[in-house]
C-alpha cells in the first residue's frame, strides 16, 4: 500500500501560534505512520516551512504547496489544518486548499468562517432554538459608553475577541470601571470585540465527529479551574481540573451530546469539532461556542474524551482523513 503524504499545517498569525506547533505534535504522534507519511508544516505570514525528518526546514511553493526534499519535488495527499486562529481556523486556508484541490481535515469555508465568529455563530444558532447568553457586538470605531454595555449584557459580564480563540484577550468584567479596559485589551488581538452576559453555572464541552458511515459523540469532559474563568493558564499551564466524563446528570449529558450532533449537522460542520456549554443550576444548557479545530496536544480535551470512549487516537485520526482522501 502506497503511503498517503499528510501535511500537519500548524502556527498561523495568531496569539496561539505556540500552542498550534504543541498540538502538531500531538497529531504527528497519534498519527498511523504506516498508512501515512506526515510531515509538520509551519505557517506564520508568508513563511511556510516543512520540517523535515532531520529537523531542517524546506520553503512551500505557495503556488501548489509542494516543497522540495533530496532534490525530488514532492506534493501533499491530505492537509491536516491545526492552526488555531487565522488562516486555520477561519475559512481562508480552507479556500486556498479547495482551490489547490488538496482535501484537508474539518470544516470547510462557509463554517469555519461561521464558527470562528462568535457572535454571528451564536446568533444564527439562536433562531434554531440553541440557548445563548445576551451579547453585544462592538466594532472598531463605533464609541460605546459603559452604561450603555451593562444596560444590554449586565454585569458580571465577559468581554473577548469576536474571531479568534478563547486563550487571549478575554476579560471577566466586575464592575463598570474594568469595562473600557477589557474592551482594548480584546481589540488589540485584532477584529472586533463581542461581550456576553456571564452564566453561572458548571462548564463542559463535549467533541464530536462523523462520517459517512458513523456518528461519534464523546463523553463530555467537565471544567473545573479556581482562576475567574477558563483562561490561557488554566488550559495551558496547569491551572485546571479536567473530569471526563463530566459529574453531571446522565439525563443532562445526554442532552449536551444531541445538541452538539444536531449543531454539527446546522453547521454543516466536517471533521472533529470541540463545543463548550454551561450547564446552569437548573439543567439549562447554553452553548458557549465551537471548536472547529480544537487542541489535540496530549493533554487537550480530544484526546482524553476519545480515550475516555474507549477508543484510540490514532484510529480517529484515521476516519477522518479517509473520509476526505
Amino acid at each position: 500500500m502506497k503511503k498517503r503524504t499528510v501535511a500537519i499545517v500548524c502556527g498561523g498569525d495568531s496569539s496561539e501560534f505556540e500552542v498550534s506547533l504543541r498540538s502538531a505534535q500531538g497529531i504527528y504522534s497519534f498519527i498511523d505512520k504506516v498508512r501515512y507519511s506526515p510531515y509538520i508544516v509551519e505557517m506564520h505570514g508568508l513563511e511556510w516551512n516543512v520540517v523535515l525528518k532531520n529537523g531542517r526546514k524546506v520553503a512551500i511553493d505557495r503556488n501548489d504547496f509542494s516543497f522540495e526534499e533530496r532534490k525530488r519535488r514532492k506534493s501533499f495527499d491530505f492537509a491536516y489544518i491545526i492552526i488555531h486562529g487565522t488562516p486555520g481556523e477561519n475559512g481562508i486556508l480552507q479556500g486556498y486548499f479547495d482551490l489547490l484541490g488538496i482535501p484537508y481535515s474539518g470544516c470547510d469555508v462557509l463554517a469555519s468562517a461561521m464558527t470562528f465568529h462568535k457572535f454571528t455563530c451564536n446568533q444564527y444558532l439562536k433562531g434554531f432554538g440553541v440557548r445563548v447568553a445576551d451579547s453585544m457586538l462592538i466594532r472598531h470605531g463605533f464609541e460605546v459608553t459603559a452604561e450603555e454595555v451593562i444596560g444590554k449584557v449586565g454585569l458580571p459580564c465577559f468581554v473577548k475577541p469576536n474571531a479568534d480563540g478563547s486563550s487571549f484577550g478575554i476579560s471577566k468584567v466586575k464592575t463598570q470601571e474594568q469595562l473600557h479596559p477589557a474592551i482594548k485589551k480584546a481589540f488589540a488581538e485584532g477584529g472586533d470585540v463581542v461581550v456576553e452576559s456571564f452564566v453561572p453555572g458548571t462548564e463542559v464541552t463535549c467533541g464530536c465527529y462523523k462520517t459517512k458511515t458513523k456518528e461519534v459523540v464523546f463523553p463530555l469532559t467537565e471544567v473545573v479551574t479556581d482562576n475567574e474563568f477558563f483562561d490561557y493558564d488554566a488550559k495551558y499551564n496547569g491551572q485546571v481540573k479536567e473530569i471526563t466524563p463530566a459529574r453531571i446528570p446522565e439525563e443532562t449529558a445526554g442532552r449536551i451530546r444531541l445538541l452538539t450532533s444536531t449543531i454539527y449537522d446546522i453547521m454543516g460542520c466536517s471533521g472533529i469539532i470541540r463545543i463548550d456549554y454551561i450547564v446552569t443550576p437548573e439543567g439549562k444548557i447554553n452553548l458557549i461556542e465551537i471548536n472547529t479545530t480544537p487542541g489535540m496536544t496530549t493533554t487537550s480535551f480530544i484526546p482524553q474524551q476519545i480515550r475516555a470512549a474507549g477508543l484510540d487516537v490514532k484510529d480517529v485520526l484515521t476516519d477522518i482523513i479517509e473520509e476526505k482522501i
